[in-house]
């Protein structure tokens, strides 16, 4: 033992092994040995480690399979109709899923499928290989709800938890003014903050899926993963095609100051003095740094893990006005922290 974990060599890993039988015979070989040993001055391996090692290989296994019977036309991947059909009959197994009504059954499913989608589709094929999903965490999430003791704060930063997928339908329920089922463009400029710019809002209107000019709940939660996720390379690739007005496949000045001019504009409104242009700019191509010194790519906004921060700027008062002020920012909050730990 070391501390309350227990240790095992290679020695009687073997003789273990041996005892075990046939079955379990892929698991009990040198390579995964060498895998699970760290630095033990002895060269043994916690067995917990072993144990968990082995648990995740056979659920892996075991979701490889389960995910294998939706792939119809088995060439190991999944359609959009094959992940919703695995994620329906998968509801009744997960405890923290039943107080679920059934009529919200189908506005579930295609919240939790279009996360998949979004992120592991970014060129819109229509389909994802299962080994991409086995790969991602999302399984690991979505699973996550078997656990009849999760915590509330887990719940709520899980995208798949029921009281994340009501909160979502919720909000497009609430921005749904007239009740057709549909967002116009002025209903989904109430969204968050409600501090989009009309130029942004145009462009999404110009660049994503609508019909007669109003948005589905497929298409908002598209938009909804984008902007709640703007760190991540799928999120920024979203945000990018809108911020690239000529579709050359990179921002210039003319672009940043297309968007910023209507950030510009709500400044006034708001009885703020305007920033300029040129001052953001540069900042901007500061905090990109790109190849070119006068365009930015989109690979050079995800490698300069600024993506966020430059879109916020671009596209909603709120972020930039956030963006503006993040050094008072900070020092409110040192100061709250500094009151906490005072009393």
């Amino acid at each position: 033992m070391i501390g309350e974990e227990a240790m095992i060599n290679y020695e009687n890993f073997l003789k273990v092994g041996e005892k075990a039988g046939p079955k379990c015979k892929q698991f009990f070989t040198a390579k995964i040995f060498a895998k699970l040993l760290h630095n033990d001055p002895y060269g043994r391996i916690s067995i917990m480690q072993f144990f968990n090692y082995v648990m995740r290989k056979v659920w892996l296994h075991q979701t490889r399979i389960g995910l294998s019977l939706y792939d119809v036309a088995g060439q190991g991947y999944l359609r959009e109709s094959d992940l919703e059909n695995y994620i329906l009959e998968l509801i009744p197994t997960l405890p923290q899923l039943d107080g679920l009504e059934k009529s919200f059954y189908s506005f579930y499913v295609c919240t939790a499928v279009r996360k998949f989608f979004f992120f592991l589709d970014p060129l819109r094929t229509g389909k994802i290989k299962i080994q991409d999903i086995l790969a991602c965490s999302f399984l690991d999430d979505l699973l996550e709800l078997r656990d009849e003791e999760l915590s509330k704060e887990s719940q709520e930063t899980n995208w798949f938890s029921a009281p994340s997928a009501l909160r979502v339908y919720g909000q497009y329920l609430n921005l749904d003014k007239d009740h057709n089922g549909m967002l116009s463009k002025e209903e989904l400029s109430r969204y968050g903050t409600g501090t989009l710019t009309n130029i942004f809002l145009d462009r999404v209107f110009q660049e994503c899926l609508t019909y007669d000019g109003e948005m589905d709940y497929k298409t908002y939660l598209d938009f909804v993963l984008a902007l709640e996720n703007r760190k991540e390379p799928a999120a920024l690739q979203y945000i990018f095609k809108l911020l690239d007005i000529e579709n050359k496949g990179y921002l210039n000045v003319f672009s940043l100051n297309y968007f910023f001019r209507a950030i510009q504009e709500q400044m006034k409104i708001h009885g703020q003095e305007p920033v300029s242009f040129q001052d953001v700019k540069d900042e901007i191509f500061d905090m990109v740094k790109p190849k070119d010194p006068y365009k930015i790519s989109l690979q050079d906004l995800i490698n300069s893990s600024q993506g966020d921060t430059v879109t916020s700027i671009l596209i909603d008062l709120n972020g930039f006005w956030t963006y503006e002020n993040r050094e008072v920012l900070v020092a409110s909050d040192n100061d709250s922290t500094a009151d906490v730990d005072d009393t």
